[in-house]
């Protein structure tokens, strides 16, 4: 498995060590730094040593997978707004306890 230059897992050919503990002290540094990478927060030399470290470590490529659809999910999630109706209940039962809360 390797990591494209877009962050998608892909296969490639040839002998590739894959680790069994993610939690291991050789991957307890890289959940960070993954997470890290996906937000874009690594500077280049730490990238390239992140993305050798997944290519070579499948926990630490389904954890970085995993991350990455947590946050495309969440990402959707917060693009919809609600709708009128909700909004307007919402700010209907804020000024109610803005009202009570000063006559309190």
């Amino acid at each position: 498995m390797s990591l494209s230059t877009d962050g998608h897992a892909e296969g490639h050919e040839g002998h590739v060590h894959l680790h069994d503990d993610p939690t291991g002290a050789d991957c307890a540094d890289f959940l960070e730094r993954i997470v890290r990478l996906i937000d874009n927060e690594l500077e280049a030399g730490d990238c390239a040593v992140v993305r050798a470290h997944i290519d070579s470590c499948s926990p630490c490529l389904e954890r970085y997978d995993l991350q990455r659809t947590v946050k495309a999910v969440v990402a959707r999630s917060c693009g919809e707004t609600a709708p009128e109706e909700l909004r307007a209940k919402v700010r209907i039962q804020i000024q109610q306890i803005q009202v009570q809360i000063s006559e309190g």
